[in-house]
């Protein structure tokens, strides 16, 4: 029985733009062990070659079969529902890629979808016209829900927000294809060649890692180095399987790993 990990980016291997003390080591010892894992990151901007040049520059060395992004999963959901399909998207790079690469075609009038990830570039004329095509019939998906930092001085709003703003104007929700959908926990778990009870998701956040995993069924466990602290754990229904400090702490093989 093989067992493999997801294991989100942001406040598990690095923070902003510093590596999370131990994160390297972490890394290197998975690829040496021969134990399969990916990275399962929202960020829908960047293609999986641009967040294996990030981590390079970091010290970790990857290969893009090592990385899921909310933007594959919204590729692969996308040609699954609608094959040949075709978007209307706000959104950059990496979304623009994967749908190209699912044989979505991209269009500016009269989609079958309005598709928004993360971005600064599209305009508030841009939004407008995203907003009329879901009037008309466009059905609206977006990549995540992963909110504003809230910090002075960020330059970027926020997908939540986006999405709220257009939610707003249409009267409709948003289909959310990344973390904690099971869209995307589904997807990245399949995409390593995983069964339900062979996967742990490794994270920082309460909210999208812990409770994707909790409720796909898979093992999780939660790092202190982001976003969630001990303090705010009871404030939760849901509960990880392990919590640690750091990905530094974790040792191999993890005590439900029976058979590795």
């Amino acid at each position: 029985m093989k067992q493999g990990l997801l294991i989100d980016m942001d406040g598990v291997i690095y923070s902003g733009e510093e590596l999370i003390f131990g994160a390297d080591k972490f890394i290197k010892n998975l690829i040496d062990e021969d134990i399969p894992f990916a990275f399962m990151t929202n960020n829908s901007q960047r293609t999986a070659l641009e967040v294996v040049r990030k981590l390079k520059g970091l010290g970790i060395k990857v290969e893009e079969s090592h990385v899921y992004t909310s933007a594959m999963a919204t590729g692969k959901f996308l040609s699954d529902q609608s094959p040949n399909g075709t978007a209307y998207v706000l959104g950059e790079g990496g979304l623009l890629s994967s749908l190209h690469d699912h044989g979505i075609t991209l269009v500016n009038t009269d989609p079958e979808f309005v598709v928004l990830g993360e971005g600064r570039n599209f305009t508030l004329e841009m939004v407008q016209r995203a907003v009329d095509m879901i009037l008309a019939g466009a059905k609206f998906i977006t990549t995540n829900r992963d909110p504003s930092p809230k910090k002075p001085g960020w330059n970027n709003l926020g997908i939540a927000a986006t999405t709220a703003m257009i939610e707003e104007a249409t009267g409709r929700k948003a289909f959310v294809t990344g973390k904690p959908s099971p869209v995307m926990m589904r997807s990245a778990r399949k995409f390593l060649g995983l069964e339900t009870s062979e996967t742990t998701v490794i994270g920082d956040t309460m909210e999208t890692d812990i409770q994707g995993g909790v409720q796909m069924g898979y093992k999780t466990i939660l790092v202190l180095s982001g976003i969630s602290s001990k303090d705010t754990l009871g404030h939760y229904a849901f509960k990880p399987d392990m919590i640690a400090s750091s990905v530094d702490e974790i040792k191999f093989p993890l005590a439900w790993w029976e058979g590795k």
